[in-house]
């Protein structure tokens, strides 16, 4: 694989432009995308995807540069946050592949971490320890000095190897490319995309996750974790819960055309027609 980052940005979306038709299929406008949802510290099955999309790819003819997009959530709760940071980082500089690689809400925990250690406490409830540990830092008790959370974020700052904090500091918030979308936790109804708040973006659930209407584009998202990738007339739900259940989810989206695919810790990798 191989990437040329493109400009940052995002084009108008939501109530404010004209809404996609649910009867009419998405389409990509033209390249063929990968999307990955939440990783979780979970390198070994983002290597696993990693190969078939290399191998898909390779076997799927195209004009334009093939994109990858990230959809946030690379740390926090499983075991190799590090790793999984710095696998993203080298496919970043890759040249064949255009890479977008989204913020999620556990980066946003990290980053108010590393500028303010009394959100620690905080960052922990939410599977901070284990990021910290796979920098080779020991994670304090939730309840414990002021003082040792700024040691602790002194020590995390020090462990960090260059680019980390700068991959983590240049996420983007959501990409548009053809009739899709695509945002790390979802959308508010009836918002233009210029306004709509990072808070939204990393964090919303059920205002989005029930809206029926269509948006103006297919919006492809992870944060909220289902038992299976969900497809429907509105949303892509991606975030499979790799930390937990050992299967970590892509879309593979290519002119109207898309499906799922799957690395698993439990066995033979899983391929899966999207509905």
């Amino acid at each position: 694989m191989a990437l040329e980052r493109s400009a940052k940005g995002v084009g108008l979306f939501g109530w404010g432009a004209k809404r996609r038709s649910s009867a009419s299929p998405p389409s990509t406008g033209g390249p063929l995308i990968y999307a990955i949802g939440d990783i979780h510290g979970r390198l070994d099955l983002l290597e696993d995807l990693l190969g078939q999309i290399a191998r898909d790819m390779a076997a799927t003819p195209s004009d334009e540069k093939p994109v990858l997009v990230f959809l946030g959530d690379y740390v926090d709760r499983g075991a190799y946050s590090r790793g999984v940071i710095e696998c993203a980082m080298r496919i970043c500089a890759l040249e064949n592949v255009e890479v977008r690689a989204l913020k999620g809400n556990h980066e946003q925990a990290m980053l108010a971490f590393l500028a303010n250690p009394e959100f620690g406490p905080t960052w922990l409830q939410n599977g901070g320890a284990a990021t910290l540990v796979s920098y080779g830092v020991a994670a304090p008790q939730a309840r414990t000095t002021s003082d040792l959370w700024t040691e602790t974020r002194d020590a995390l700052e020090r462990a960090m190897p260059p680019g980390h904090l700068a991959f983590l500091q240049n996420l983007e918030l959501c990409v548009e490319y053809g009739d899709y979308i695509f945002v790390h936790a979802g959308l508010r109804p009836g918002v233009p995309i210029e306004r709509q708040t990072e808070q939204d973006m990393l964090w919303i659930r059920n205002e989005f996750l029930e809206e029926r209407r269509p948006f103006s584009k297919m919006v492809v998202h992870g944060h909220t974790p289902e038992p299976e990738p969900y497809a429907g007339p509105v949303r892509m739900g991606l975030d499979t819960g790799a930390y937990a259940t050992g299967v970590l989810t892509a879309a593979r989206l290519f002119g109207q055309d898309r499906r799922f695919i799957q690395a698993s810790a439990h066995g033979d990798p899983l391929a899966v027609k999207a509905s």
